[in-house]
């Protein structure tokens, strides 16, 4: 894998350290249901499957 290609996992790693801060966790536990689901627990959840896809598509299609 070459390097910019790695820099894109560190920097999406970095993203979820940001995204995942409790400050910026606790902006979005609102009242409001998704799904039949507390918003709260619908963001977790869709930030963590989106960082798994998007860090299976950079390895899947750079890998050497």
């Amino acid at each position: 894998m070459k390097k910019r290609h790695q820099q894109k996992l560190i920097f999406l790693s970095f993203g979820l350290m940001a995204v995942f801060n409790i400050p910026l966790v606790l902006a979005y536990s609102l009242e409001t249901n998704v799904l039949g689901f507390p918003f709260f627990y619908f963001f977790i959840f869709f930030i963590w499957t989106a960082s798994i896809l998007i860090s299976y598509v950079v390895i899947k299609k750079y890998s050497d």
